[in-house]
């Protein structure tokens, strides 16, 4: 019998539908004035995020890494251009494998000069909207195949407010332990009522809250913690809480986009950065020499902005029901 590992990971329709996705994110940001860009995907710099951990590779000698993201380059772009911009690029992440994972994944990411989180929250509601909507043969939308194309949304409080009880901004890890404790939810291995607050967070948002959201259709969620602020602002909400402009798209349970307000300043930036090399220190994990052509590019100007960036493949998986990523992917990884 023939081994048949050389063909696609996914079906014929699957790839179709692939390359009409392209076509109509193209046609999107060309009928709005965003213009394409490029930008290296090999890079001197690891991520410095805790939460990842970049591909390594050599060249001369020389350590380099594959990108996680192309949100740095493209950022020294925007400061240097003052438009918008957007890319469909490939990502790289080390040791995920899965449903939903693959090493090498596509990714599509845009910053609007001018736009508020909001702002940029409806436009990617549109996009998704005429991603899903559109048919092989045409460009033309159709009925959305019994999705709930207008997403609900929430803040981050009103999340756990509603859905576990509690209020973030001001919980304990202990309160969060005996929370998890009275609601019978699985507590995972190693941690404890004595690890930080946003570990145990993260961990009733994944087992308690997602869940909870509409199986068949889109929510945001945004103004996360500000401890939680990766790259964006941190003002006051309307309670007077320091809240992060970020937010995140789901389908379901499952994470789609992820999108700032995004952070200007360029000390604060590297103060952030360094903070986070020293949880990485504190992880056991390699320190990551911080980027500063990144924070050059932010001490000249980086214009008020706006910036997300969507997963292609998981976002075919929605529109063709797809239970695996593999079923979405030319090649996984044990094909690649």
């Amino acid at each position: 019998m023939t081994d048949k590992g050389w063909q696609s990971s996914a079906d014929r329709d699957a790839l179709l539908e692939r390359a009409l996705m392209l076509k109509n994110i193209r046609a999107f940001f060309d009928a709005r004035g965003v213009i394409e860009v490029e930008t290296p995907l090999l890079s001197h710099h690891r991520t410095t995020d805790p939460h990842l951990d970049s591909l390594s590779s050599r060249f001369r000698d020389q350590d380099c890494y594959l990108n996680t993201s192309p949100e740095y380059a493209m950022k020294r772009l925007l400061a240097q251009l003052q438009q918008p911009i957007y890319q469909v690029c490939k990502a790289f992440r080390d040791d995920e494998l899965g449903q939903y994972h693959n090493p090498e994944f596509s990714m599509l990411e845009w910053y609007r000069p001018g736009f508020d989180m909001f702002a940029l929250m409806d436009e990617l509601s549109e996009l998704v909207s005429a991603v899903i909507s559109s048919k092989l043969g045409s460009m033309m939308p159709v009925d959305g195949a019994g999705l709930d194309i207008v997403p609900q949304r929430y803040t981050y409080l009103q999340a756990f407010e509603r859905f576990v009880g509690i209020n973030p901004h001001t919980v304990t890890a202990e309160e969060c332990f005996q929370l998890a404790r009275e609601k019978n939810i699985e507590i995972p291995q190693g941690l404890t009522s004595a690890d930080k607050r946003d570990d145990w967070l993260d961990w009733l948002l994944t087992q308690a809250i997602l869940p909870a959201f509409n199986k068949t259709g889109f929510t945001y969620l945004y103004d996360y913690p500000a401890s939680q602020c990766s790259l964006a602002k941190v003002i006051e909400d309307q309670q007077a809480w320091p809240v992060a402009k970020r937010f995140e798209l789901y389908f379901g349970e499952t994470e789609l986009a992820n999108g700032f307000h995004e952070l200007t300043d360029a000390d604060e930036q590297l103060r952030r950065f360094e903070q986070e090399n020293t949880v990485r220190r504190q992880q056991g994990k390699a320190v990551a020499q911080i980027d500063k052509h990144l924070i050059d590019a932010l001490r000249s100007g980086l214009p008020e902005c706006s910036g997300v960036a969507l997963g292609l493949d998981r976002l075919l998986m929605v529109k063709l029901s797809s239970k695996s990523i593999h079923e979405v992917l030319a090649f996984t990884w044990d094909r690649a």
